[in-house]
């Protein structure tokens, strides 16, 4: 079970786990998506939704606080969606929370959501990523993802997105 995000406090910040989120994480799952994204949030009931589909896994990143408090803070989540009969998986969302930023855990979770889908079958991973998100496309162009195609006004706002792959 995860608390409500929280911000941990102290200059070592500890290592995350990274574990399928279970409806027990859904209220710290739905503050990190307010924490985490300005515009395309995704609401609560299709969060509940993707932790109880069996073709998405949500993968929840969390710490142990340094105040000894027992309740583990969510401070990422990754969706993987994937379709039956596909050997394609798609790389729905990294969340990560805005004090966490900067720290590799965008990447440790991209690598999460890799590793589950080789476990499902799959052999590429497909994601979209906001055209002006200059941190999200450094690091998917560093891990060996290519962009293959550009939807133009993708986003809430009108951003286009900027559509990359990668074989697993």
């Amino acid at each position: 079970m995860s608390a409500p995000l929280r911000s941990p406090v102290g200059d070592g910040l500890p290592e995350p786990t990274i574990r399928t989120a279970t409806l027990d994480d859904l209220d710290a799952l739905v503050a990190l998506e307010h924490a985490a994204f300005a515009t395309d949030r995704a609401e609560r009931r299709a969060i509940r939704h993707a932790i109880r589909s069996p073709s998405m896994d949500v993968l929840a990143a969390l710490i142990d606080p340094p105040d000894r408090d027992p309740v583990p803070v969510l401070v990422g989540a990754a969706v993987l969606e994937r379709r039956r009969g596909s050997r394609i998986a798609r790389l729905a969302s990294i969340a990560v929370a805005p004090n966490r930023g900067g720290l590799g855990l965008g990447g440790r979770l991209l690598d999460a959501a890799e590793t589950r889908a080789r476990a499902e079958g799959c052999d590429r991973l497909r994601l979209e990523v906001r055209a002006d998100n200059g941190a999200g496309i450094r690091l998917y162009e560093r891990r060996g993802y290519t962009r293959f195609a550009v939807r133009q006004d993708y986003y809430e706002d009108g951003m286009e997105a900027w559509r990359y792959e990668r074989a697993l």
